[in-house]
C-alpha cells in the first residue's frame, strides 16, 4: 500500500514538473512531452526537456507569448518583425513549427515548439511533413488535448505499424519492429550524417520498451488476428515474430497508409480499380511484390524527411540566432561525437 502511494505522489510530482513551463505560456490546445527526459533510464539532467505545442493562430499566440516571455527569442525577431515574422518563417521556409530552445525555469532547460494545430493535424493524418507525426509514432506524455488528438494519432499509428512491416524480412523480434517504426522519422535526416547519436533509435527503443509495447499492441494484435502476423517466443523470451509477405498482405499493409502516401505509390507504380463490399470503385497500388512496393515508400519517406530536416534546420538557425544555433548544433554534435568513440 505505502508503494502504491509512493509511486502516486511520484506520478504526480512527474506531471507537476512536466506542467511547469505551460503556467509561463498563453493557453494552448495540445501540448506533449517527447525526447530523450521521458526515458527512465536517462541519467543526463543536463538535458533539455522537448515540448510540442499546438495552438489555433500562431502569429497570435506568439504575440501574446512575447508579452509575457520576450526573453525565449532572439533578439533580432523582436526588433525587426515581433509574432508576424515568427510564424512567416515557420510557415514559409521552417514546416510550420517555430522552437524556442535554451528556456530556462526552475533550474531546468525546456526546449518548446509552437505549430498551428491544422497543420499538425494534417501532418499525423496524412504525413504532409513527416515531421511531427514522426514524433508522435515514439512515446510522448501528454499534457494538454482540447480536441482530442490521441484518438487521430492512433490512425498515424497504424500507418507507421503497417510501414515498418513493410519494410521488415518474414521473420523479425518486437525490437527490430519498434527499431523500424522509430527509424522512419529519421530516414533522410540531415542532421543523422553528423549531428546525432548514431546509436539513437537503438536507445530509443531500449529506454521505452514497455511504452512502445503499449503503444503498438493493438495494431499487432489487429495483424495477428487476420493472419498477418504469428508470434512465437525463445527460450531467452525474445519474441519472434512471423509475417506473411506475400502481395495480397502487402496490399493490406499499404491500405493503412495515409492517402496522399497511397496516391504517390500509385503514380509510381501504376494503380488498378476494384469494387469493394458495397459495390464502390477503389483505387489499389499495383504491386509487383512486397519489396517492391517498400522500396517505393521508403524513397517517399525519405524524400519527405530529408526536405523537412532541411528546411526546419535552416528556420531554426534563423530564429535562434547564430549563437543559439551554435549552441545547439554544439550539443547535438557532441553526442553524436559521444556515440562515435
Amino acid at each position: 500500500m505505502e508503494q502504491a502511494d509512493g509511486k502516486e505522489m511520484e506520478s504526480k510530482k512527474r506531471r507537476a514538473d512536466l506542467e511547469g513551463l505551460l503556467e509561463i505560456l498563453p493557453p494552448a490546445e495540445f501540448c506533449c512531452v517527447y525526447g530523450s527526459t521521458l526515458h527512465p533510464n536517462n541519467l543526463d539532467k543536463t538535458s533539455m526537456m522537448d515540448y510540442i505545442i499546438g495552438v489555433s493562430d500562431p502569429e497570435k499566440w506568439h504575440s501574446e507569448n512575447l508579452k509575457m516571455n520576450r526573453n525565449h527569442y532572439a533578439s533580432w525577431l523582436v526588433h525587426l518583425g515581433g509574432a508576424r515574422l515568427i510564424a512567416d518563417i515557420a510557415d514559409d521556409i521552417g514546416v510550420g513549427v517555430h522552437f524556442n530552445p535554451f528556456v530556462s525555469l526552475h533550474d531546468k532547460m525546456y526546449k518548446y515548439g509552437v505549430v498551428r494545430m491544422d497543420d499538425l493535424i494534417n501532418d499525423v493524418l496524412g504525413w504532409q511533413r513527416f515531421y511531427l507525426c514522426g514524433r508522435l509514432q515514439k512515446p510522448v506524455n501528454v499534457i494538454v488535448d482540447n480536441l482530442d488528438l490521441e484518438s487521430s494519432n492512433h490512425i498515424n499509428l497504424k500507418a507507421a505499424t503497417s510501414a515498418a512491416l513493410l519494410l521488415l524480412p518474414s521473420k523479425f523480434t518486437e525490437e527490430d519492429l519498434y527499431g523500424k517504426i522509430c527509424s522512419l522519422s529519421y530516414m533522410g535526416d540531415l542532421r543523422m550524417l553528423f549531428a546525432e547519436d548514431r546509436n539513437k533509435v537503438k536507445k530509443i527503443v531500449l529506454g521505452q520498451f514497455s511504452l512502445f509495447q503499449a503503444m503498438y499492441k493493438p495494431f499487432l494484435e489487429e495483424y495477428a488476428a487476420k493472419d498477418f502476423l504469428r508470434f512465437s517466443s525463445s527460450g531467452d523470451a525474445q519474441v519472434n515474430i512471423f509475417q506473411d509477405c506475400g502481395s495480397s498482405a502487402a496490399s493490406k499493409l499499404i491500405s493503412s497508409l495515409p492517402p496522399p502516401i497511397k496516391s504517390q505509390m500509385r503514380m509510381i507504380l501504376g494503380e488498378k480499380k476494384m469494387l469493394d463490399e458495397f459495390g464502390r470503385v477503389k483505387r489499389e497500388v499495383v504491386i509487383g511484390s512486397k519489396e517492391e512496393a517498400a522500396e517505393c515508400m521508403q524513397k517517399l519517406l525519405r524524400n519527405k524527411v530529408m526536405v523537412s530536416s532541411a528546411r526546419q534546420a535552416v528556420a531554426g538557425l534563423l530564429t535562434v540566432g547564430v549563437l543559439g544555433g551554435a549552441r545547439y548544433v554544439a550539443k547535438k554534435m557532441q553526442k553524436a561525437w559521444k556515440s562515435w568513440t
